[in-house]
């Protein structure tokens, strides 16, 4: 059996009010990792998907992998974000701001708003 189709250790904890640390066979790659995602189907060992920065210069991995040319997938995080908005709080949040204008679009605007700062803040 080569190193190649050996299981590569990695751990994650991913506390919940802290970013997730990442370690592969002991080395922290957590700077390189934009998205990970585990995924296990009943009797088959867990697989692990790591999406990383490629413009991150400190990551080294040698080994089997599947390799991602695009972007993290991040729609299901946008998703989750929308689908945890109280509608009643959003409309209430933006019918009190003081940016709004009058002018057409200013609702749409408003909600544009006040989401990313919702988002930012979160």
């Amino acid at each position: 059996m080569s190193k190649f189709d050996q299981p590569r250790r990695i751990r994650i904890a991913a506390p919940h009010d802290e970013p997730p640390v990442i370690e592969l066979d002991g080395q922290d790659v957590s700077a390189a990792v934009e998205v990970y995602r585990v995924t296990q189907a009943p009797g088959e060992a867990p697989e692990v998907t790591l999406y990383v920065n490629t413009e991150w210069q400190g990551f080294g991995f040698d080994g089997l992998a599947e390799v991602m040319a695009e972007p993290a997938d991040l729609r299901h995080v946008v998703i989750q974000f929308l689908d945890a908005v109280p509608w009643q709080k959003l409309d209430q949040a933006v019918l009190n701001r003081d940016d709004l204008d009058g002018q057409p679009g200013e609702l749409t605007r408003g909600v544009l708003a006040q989401l990313r700062e919702w988002a930012a803040s979160a």
